[in-house]
């Protein structure tokens, strides 16, 4: 087994080392991601138009793209401490089964009870919406990590939570939904027949698996109309997020300098972008200012592909169209993943941040099948010792391909990717990729274009 210097398997921070800020990329961005519109009048939205929705600390941190440090409140920090700092691993065993050249490390963000790495911003939006004084929260969820982080934080902060969970995930992860339950949430298949919204769905697409536009649709109906009494949170795609979540890529740089280390690829699996934009945040900043070059790797589902087939334009965030448009690269909000996708990565847009550096060359993507995904989960698991979830595995199947390409040439390179969390609620997808029965499915040139022809027509 080789041990270069003697670097540990496991590399962690102090408790004291846990950051004090959380680090906004968009202060570094020469171009600005583009603002939120009002879906009524095309024009920007202010922070008056946000408040109904979200609350009033995360409209501030939403809407600012000048600050580029932003303190983490007291009382964020310490229920961080309960799981954090996350360790740096070295993956030596994989390493050595892929016989490859390459230093590869993953910050592996599954050590809390949520399993993934949407606790660090569940915590800070369940925190502003007690500061407010609200009786409780509404959410969207696909695979169950974000509504189970969101359930946690409410518990902690004794808030009520709604959550409207992606139909096809409801039913093939009930473990995940207990658990959710078991923190005091109430748990809906969307799309539902409680809103409007939901109605309406079901009646377009009879018999239909849902989607995260779908579920966004119906949690945020419910926030609005809940007379001030509860807000909209967001597990991914919105700014306020991807701060929250900056935690990730600060603690994995401080844990790369104690080391000595500087990667040379660096990877994340994306949906919405949550876990990508919090792992190469800092590195990303370092690219921005020229003070560092990476190589940053957006790998997502060759069955939901909005970096590498949608398009760059305004659409709406969800399928129901209530919520403010984004400018994002977007499959069209009324696309709906086939329900053959085991993962959660199945959003019709991503970030608006995210976009915005993709589209300005900072970053590349690459699409890949669910079949070779659960093969370098597989692999993973076994040589490594941790089951993957399958949101990780997309990272995880690009940082063995790039590995691959360094036994070919001999490079040494070093690849650090987002481990984001375990896949012990996703024994289903498992199941069915050991059984043999998991197929890939890509949509067609037309299945996209019907979608993308009904963006909304914005001259932006």
């Amino acid at each position: 087994m080789k041990n270069d210097n003697n670097i540990p398997y496991k590399t962690y921070l102090e408790e004291h080392e846990i950051p004090r800020q959380w680090y906004n990329v968009r202060a570094d961005m020469p171009v600005k991601p583009a603002p939120l519109l009002n879906p009524g009048t095309g024009q920007p939205l202010t922070a008056e138009e946000m408040t109904p929705i979200f609350c009033e600390e995360l409209v501030k941190q939403e809407l600012d793209n000048d600050t580029p440090y932003i303190d983490i409140p007291e009382e964020v920090r310490d229920f961080y401490k309960m799981y954090r700092p996350s360790p740096l691993i070295r993956a030596y065993f994989l390493e050595e089964a892929l016989d490859t050249p390459a230093k590869i490390y993953y910050k592996f963000e599954g050590s809390n009870t949520s399993g993934s790495h949407k606790l660090n911003s569940a915590i800070a939006q369940a925190y502003y919406a007690k500061k407010q004084g609200l009786k409780g929260v509404t959410t969207e969820t696909g695979a169950g990590q974000w509504g189970t982080a969101l359930s946690m934080a409410c518990s902690y902060f004794d808030l009520d939570c709604k959550v409207y969970m992606v139909k096809v995930s409801y039913e093939q992860k009930p473990f995940r939904r207990e658990v959710m339950r078991t923190y005091g949430a109430s748990v809906v298949p969307s799309p539902s027949l409680e809103t409007d919204i939901g109605k309406k769905i079901n009646e377009e697409f009879p018999g239909t698996t849902g989607s995260l536009g779908c579920a966004i649709s119906e949690a945020v109906e419910v926030a609005v109309k809940s007379g001030g009494e509860y807000k909209y949170e967001l597990g991914s795609v919105l700014n306020q997020v991807l701060l929250h979540q900056s935690i990730i890529g600060m603690e994995a740089k401080a844990a790369c300098d104690k080391l000595g280390v500087k990667p040379d690829i660096i990877i994340g699996c994306a949906g919405g972008g949550s876990n990508l934009g919090g792992l190469i945040s800092p590195f990303m900043g370092e690219k921005l200012r020229g003070e560092a070059d990476y190589d940053i790797v957006a790998v997502e589902p060759a069955s939901c592909p909005s970096f590498t087939r949608g398009k760059f334009a305004y659409d709406f965030c969800d399928t129901g169209k209530i919520c403010p448009l984004a400018k994002m690269y977007t499959l069209g909000s009324s696309f709906i993943p086939s329900a053959n996708h085991a993962g959660g990565l199945r959003y019709h847009g991503m970030s608006p941040v995210l976009s915005q550096l993709y589209h300005d060359g900072y970053m590349r993507a690459v699409a890949v099948e669910q079949t070779s995904v659960f093969a370098a989960a597989e692999l993973f698991a076994r040589v490594e010792g941790t089951l993957p979830a399958p949101e990780s595995s997309h990272a995880i199947r690009v940082a063995i391909d790039e590995a691959l390409k360094c036994k070919e040439t001999g490079e040494e390179k070093t690849i650090l990717f987002g481990l984001t969390g375990t896949g012990y609620f996703d024994m289903v997808a498992y199941e069915k990729f050991n059984d043999g029965a998991m197929g890939d499915y890509i949509p067609s040139d037309e299945e996209l274009e019907a979608s993308l022809s009904q963006l909304p027509q914005i001259d932006a």
